[in-house]
């Protein structure tokens, strides 16, 4: 039964934090900081396989 607890919970949590996020509710403007958190976090990802390519790189030169 156990199996069957954490299903219900997860749906549970899911419609529920679906609910909060539609027009007129109470988290209704979260959609403009999370697109913020994402484009933030796309320029890092990007700078960070830029610095990894260019030491992989400095370390087959040295091969």
């Amino acid at each position: 039964m156990d199996k069957w607890l954490k299903i219900t919970l997860g749906l549970a949590v899911l419609v529920i934090s679906l609910y909060l996020i539609l027009p007129g509710m109470p988290l209704s403007s979260w959609g403009q900081a999370a697109l913020e958190l994402v484009k933030g976090g796309i320029t890092i990802g990007i700078i960070l396989t830029g610095i990894a390519l260019i030491v992989l790189g400095i370390s087959e030169l040295k091969n």
